[in-house]
């Protein structure tokens, strides 16, 4: 007699996104519509106190341009809230800030990182206990370390086991949320060109190269399969938010040692918890690591040498690129064309734990998925569900009052605001979850292809998924590089 097997009766439970609140501060508008339409209300009222309704005739190209540009959206967003945008991109424009040199005869100060745009102040920190690098932000007050970890394939896995370790990941999210000295999670999934050294050096251990047919045919199936295959890594980054550790760092010693002994503290609390998760913990990343992988993030041809050659290229403070020319749609490093994806609309539907796996294990495409974790502070995760809570019963009572039809949509955001509540009371964590993807190619025209590769891919997995325009270099930087750095 044999016992059933609980695992296969299991049944996986689905889950589903809160939507992403679009609301403004008054009837729905944001800040900047509501600007523009004060311009054009003030516009109106003024011309007709001042010279009658033949004025509110002349000035109709101004209030009415400010109106078109509050209310006509181009791109998924209103024209008005394009502004910043252009704003910033003209002002690079005009600077010439729209591509770097690097200046090889003059080299960086010791302990900075080669490093293009806003991330040339990033500074290198190499801690002697733990020896792992940190990176400081000096602008954002930041300190991140790198953890490279490994995993089963998921989607391989059965349900009772995937919805465990879906478990513990919510477990070590939520450990971030009570921390409340860290700012910023990243969880980055890569995919590299493969060298093939995996392949030969397993041959090497295992294989019996006695020159028979067998043999022959082995050595050369390695010799042509290895160099054009794939492989994936994995990093978990974490920042300590130094302004919120304030007092932590100085009962430590103060200055980097201080926050260094802080990260510390976070960092090993982190391990353990992902090893609960039963994730496979790797080594936090000395500099030479860490320089591969900008490295390859910058140029991904010298990937194939770096990992031939382990020697050579893992000096931190010439990991970065000899070249970057930045469009409005695109990068464009040493070896590569780059573009970066938002992932602006997660599931509205119900999804399993593996609804990522089109996107995430698409194939010829050299991509870096990134997921940024942004935890926020249980008091200030309840103050804002209660403000939108108390903002979605008062606009229900006045559509009430004046007999509107309730909308499906603001339906929904009420009860993800309940259950968002619901789960703050049981202990979870608060969130703010940003999907990034980093997609090169060797030229442009296969970068349109891979583009449109990656996009079906996030229709598979019920996301959508936008070109950011206007500013691929900062976002570029968030997506390939494990910095923890702002979009």
């Amino acid at each position: 007699m044999t016992r059933p097997d609980p695992s296969s009766a299991f049944e996986l439970g689905a889950v589903q996104f809160s939507r992403l609140t679009r609301r403004g501060i008054l009837l729905g508008l944001s800040l900047p519509q509501l600007i523009a339409v004060s311009i054009a209300l003030l516009t109106v009222v003024v011309s007709l106190y001042t010279s009658g309704a033949g004025a509110v005739m002349w000035t109709a190209p101004l209030w009415g341009s400010a109106l078109l540009v509050a209310t006509v959206g181009v791109g998924g967003r209103k024209i008005v809230e394009w502004t910043p945008i252009l704003y910033r991109w003209a002002h690079r424009v005009v600077f010439g800030q729209l591509s770097y040199r690097k200046r090889v005869e003059r080299p960086r100060p010791v302990g900075t990182l080669a490093l293009p745009g806003d991330a040339a102040s990033l500074r290198e920190w190499l801690d002697a206990e733990s020896g792992a690098v940190m990176i400081h932000d000096p602008h954002l007050q930041t300190l991140t370390a790198v953890l490279a970890i490994s995993h089963p394939a998921f989607v391989l896995l059965d349900p009772a086991e995937q919805h465990r370790r879906v478990a513990g990941w919510g477990r070590v999210l939520a450990g971030c949320c009570r921390s409340g000295r860290i700012s910023r999670l990243q969880v980055s999934e890569r995919t590299l060109l493969d060298a093939g050294t995996g392949l030969e050096d397993w041959w090497h251990h295992h294989g019996v190269d006695d020159d028979s047919w067998a043999a022959a045919t082995y050595r050369e199936l390695i010799e042509r399969a290895g160099p054009a295959g794939e492989r994936h890594a994995t990093t978990v980054s974490i920042a300590l938010d130094m302004t919120a550790a304030a007092r932590q760092i100085r009962a430590s010693g103060g200055g980097m040692r201080g926050a260094a002994s802080v990260l510390r503290q976070e960092m090993t609390a982190l391990t353990s918890a992902l090893r609960a998760a039963d994730l496979g913990i790797g080594d936090w990343l000395d500099p030479s690591d860490l320089a591969v992988i900008l490295r390859s993030a910058y140029d991904p041809a010298a990937s194939l040498d770096l990992e031939r050659h382990p020697p050579t290229g893992r000096v931190l403070s010439d990991a970065g690129p000899l070249a970057v020319a930045e469009s409005w749609e695109g990068l464009r490093t040493d070896t590569a064309h780059h573009t970066v994806l938002w992932i602006s609309e997660w599931p509205r539907s119900q999804v399993f734990p593996g609804f990522l796996s089109p996107l995430v294990l698409s194939n010829g495409v050299l991509r870096t998925f990134a997921l940024h974790y942004i935890p926020v502070r249980s008091d200030h995760a309840a103050r804002d569900i209660r403000r939108k809570k108390t903002e979605l019963i008062s606009d229900a009572h006045q559509r009430r009052r004046i007999g509107q039809i309730e909308d499906a949509a603001a339906t929904a955001e009420f009860d993800d605001v309940l259950q968002q509540e619901a789960d703050l009371t049981a202990g979870h964590g608060v969130l703010r979850a940003i999907g990034l993807v980093s997609i090169s190619a060797a030229t442009h025209a296969e970068l349109d292809v891979a583009v449109a590769s990656v996009e079906q891919a996030a229709i598979q997995a019920s996301c959508e998924a936008r070109r950011l325009v206007g500013q691929q270099a900062q976002a570029f930087t968030a997506a390939a590089l494990p910095l923890c750095r702002p979009a």
